[in-house]
């Protein structure tokens, strides 16, 4: 029954959507992203809210991952020498790793993971385009057919998340080290799955990785009046948010990883998130980009949306990781430098 309202194309298709809003937001002057474009064949403008919306995950998401690339280094030593790998779970069209590339912080080892007709479609346009192919090194292989790209430090690969044996295969394949401090992202992907795989899949990184960070970002509050109208249009659309009524709350998200082995666990909607974590600066930068006058409907899509973080933390490095790094009267004034 579930299963019936959710169609793979359909969900496939949203990550073209997202695409489609990042550029929006590039091309207004929010963000920094050299290789958005490749990916989208057809630019729309999107409204203030969405542009906003957008910008506001990125900020948080880029914010918690500099944290962690920043995570058991010392002053002296570059975050860049320190070795570390991200995981990508449903990874898209996303260019975070070569975003970071260009910004002297290209991980050990930056991993993505989605489906086949997914990462097909990316590795065509990697093949195709010199701005990326470039940056990935002389011993670089890929393979549009089998939807894959293999580099030294960079691998794009096809499977089902929801097949524990064959993702513990390709980690494996991927030449993911167990012991190294891994960031794992999924945004808007296990909310897609049926609750047993999204718990199968948070109950495995956490045997996976002994020292890691889980950046969650979804949908929240199914039950009322906005989430309800959410739930009906994502439906209409064929992307039914089959997990949603098994994590409908913010303490709901944090009980998914807190009973699947990970050591703690947070979770805020996007609203407390773009108030009290996204840089102050950048916030005020951003605000007079464009006319914007939707704060109700802004305060309502923002409490609908969250971001979740679990850390298993083997190595000690992750003690002061988070939303409320430093002092908590200094949470607005967190050094710029852990901004992109």
């Amino acid at each position: 029954m579930a299963e019936s309202r959710s169609n793979r194309a359909a969900v496939q298709a949203t990550n073209d959507d997202a695409s489609a809003s990042k550029l929006s937001c590039v091309k207004k002057g929010y963000m920094k992203d050299d290789y958005v474009h490749l990916f989208v064949k057809r630019p729309l403008r999107r409204s203030p809210i969405i542009n906003r919306g957008y910008f506001s995950r990125w900020a948080a998401f880029r914010k918690l991952l500099a944290q962690f690339l920043e995570s058991g280094t010392s002053s002296n030593e570059p975050a860049a020498q320190a070795k570390k790998q991200i995981l990508s779970l449903g990874a898209g069209f996303d260019t975070t790793y070569f975003q970071l590339l260009d910004e002297g912080k290209g991980p050990h080892l930056y991993v993505e993971l989605d489906f086949k007709e997914v990462t097909s479609k990316k590795a065509s346009v990697i093949e195709n385009s010199s701005q990326l192919k470039d940056k990935l090194g002389e011993n670089s292989s890929i393979s549009v057919e089998e939807g894959q790209v293999l580099s030294d430090h960079y691998k794009l690969l096809p499977v089902d998340l929801r097949d524990i044996p064959k993702l513990r295969d390709v980690i494996s394949f991927a030449g993911m080290d167990p012991s190294l401090p891994t960031f794992i992202i999924a945004e808007c992907v296990l909310i897609y799955l049926d609750p047993d795989s999204s718990r199968a899949i948070v109950n495995w990184a956490s045997k996976a990785f002994s020292t890691a960070v889980f950046f969650l970002y979804e949908q929240i509050h199914p039950d009322d009046a906005f989430g309800h109208q959410m739930i009906i249009n994502l439906e209409s659309r064929g992307c039914a948010l089959l997990s949603i009524d098994a994590t409908p709350t913010l303490l709901a998200k944090e009980r998914l990883f807190l009973d699947n082995g990970w050591q703690r666990a947070v979770a805020w909607d996007m609203l407390k998130v773009y108030g009290s974590f996204v840089d102050a600066q950048e916030k005020r930068r951003i605000e007079r980009l464009e006319l914007f006058d939707e704060f109700e409907e802004w305060h309502m899509m923002q409490e609908h949306y969250c971001v979740t973080y679990a850390v298993n933390d083997a190595m000690g490095i992750f003690g002061d990781f988070g939303f409320t790094r430093g002092s908590s009267e200094s949470i607005m004034n967190i050094s710029s430098a852990m901004s992109p």
